[in-house]
């Protein structure tokens, strides 16, 4: 077989999930999980012009509370996210709609591994944009040990399957 596209073989896209393809109460877990590294935590705060000296200076983050410094919580929850797509919106995803009850029960630190899960909520077709659905989900970011850093409530505009231009 060539791979010229003249033969019978078979293609594979990768692609996130169809508004069909969501099944309401179904839990995805996003792997492989991501270890976060000074390196990530400097340049994600640098880059975002986030001068807190909790995600930057060592000696003072020392003093505070947590006695280290904190990855920065908009680096989880980008993250968070990001880890979802090639799973479930990849090449289906139209627009994010908006976030809400953004919650970080507990800090990341540098060099956590941080595992993602996705819940979907509920869906429904858009009224306004035929092809499209919504869908709404709950994201799940853990640590190491399992405990819960950071939730975030999702909606998607998604492509419907055969919508898709």
């Amino acid at each position: 077989m060539s791979g010229n596209g003249d033969t019978d073989e078979r293609v594979v896209e990768q692609r996130g999930l169809f508004f069909e393809e969501f099944e309401v109460g179904t839990r995805y877990l996003h792997r492989p999980g991501r270890t976060v590294t000074e390196a990530d935590n400097v340049l994600f705060t640098t880059l975002t012009m986030n001068t807190q000296a909790l995600h930057l200076d060592a000696a003072w983050a020392a003093t505070q509370p947590f006695g280290q410094r904190l990855v920065n919580s908009m680096f989880t929850l980008s993250t968070l996210v990001g880890s979802s797509v090639a799973q479930l919106t990849q090449g289906t995803l139209v627009a994010n709609l908006g976030f809400t009850e953004v919650v970080f029960p507990l800090p990341l630190f540098l060099g956590d591994t941080m595992y993602s899960e996705t819940l979907i909520d509920s869906k429904r077709l858009s009224g306004s944009r035929p092809g499209q659905g919504i869908v709404v989900m709950t994201h799940t970011a853990r640590n190491q040990s399992g405990e819960i850093v950071a939730t975030a409530g999702r909606s998607a505009l998604v492509w419907r399957e055969g919508a898709r231009p």
